[in-house]
């Protein structure tokens, strides 16, 4: 049973993949005549009133993943230059709750954003320039970069693209909703490794 927690994934006409959406917005979409088409498996289904001509009452079932009409061209051109907004959650979700100083894994409240070349030396607060640190190694590594604390950082920082973005907003992904995802990632994006392993 899905719980109704569970969220949508939309897209845009041709696929690309846009936000999430509650099972009332997506309803919303499907009674306005928005969705283009649907993909994935059907999550719920939602009745409505009874057509007092017909007697028939009205149903709509909703899909995990749904493509909406709009203008791609537009969207295309914006995400060329799109740069997501930097939020602890996604970050930690980028680099798979690890410290990419000790390569433990840790619970959300031991985690910090650590700035790989510091604010204090006019390093930018950019997703280019911050790793997920414990706690205890932001701590430690303090105001230096990783070569001045002696530490060694397992992984370079990435900007994530729009797909990876909308991947890193969601609490619960369904198997197909992260297939399609995936398929919208770059090639060369440290995602692939990161969601490999357990």
């Amino acid at each position: 049973m899905i719980s109704l927690s569970q969220q949508v994934l939309r897209t845009d006409a041709s696929g690309m993949p846009l936000e999430w959406v509650g099972y009332q917005d997506a309803v919303r979409l499907y009674h306005l005549g928005q969705v283009a088409y649907s993909c994935g498996s059907p999550l719920y289904r939602v009745h409505g009133g009874i057509n007092a001509v017909t007697g028939l009452r009205s149903v709509i079932i909703v899909n995990s993943i749904i493509a909406t009409y709009g203008s791609s061209h537009a969207l295309k051109r914006a995400r060329a230059h799109y740069t997501p907004p930097l939020n602890n959650p996604a970050l930690f979700k980028r680099d798979a709750r690890l410290c990419l100083y000790c390569g433990e894994r840790f619970q959300r409240h031991e985690l910090s954003r650590d700035h790989v070349t510091p604010i204090t030396l006019k390093g930018e607060d950019v997703w280019s320039n911050v790793v997920t640190a414990c706690k205890r190694c932001n701590n430690h590594k303090a105001g230096r970069t990783p070569e001045q604390a002696g530490m060694e950082l397992l992984a370079v920082p990435f900007t994530p693209t729009h797909a990876e973005y909308v991947y890193l907003q969601s609490k619960r992904v369904l198997a197909d909703q992260m297939e399609f995802l995936l398929a919208h990632f770059p090639r060369k994006s440290p995602l692939h490794a990161r969601l490999s392993k357990p």
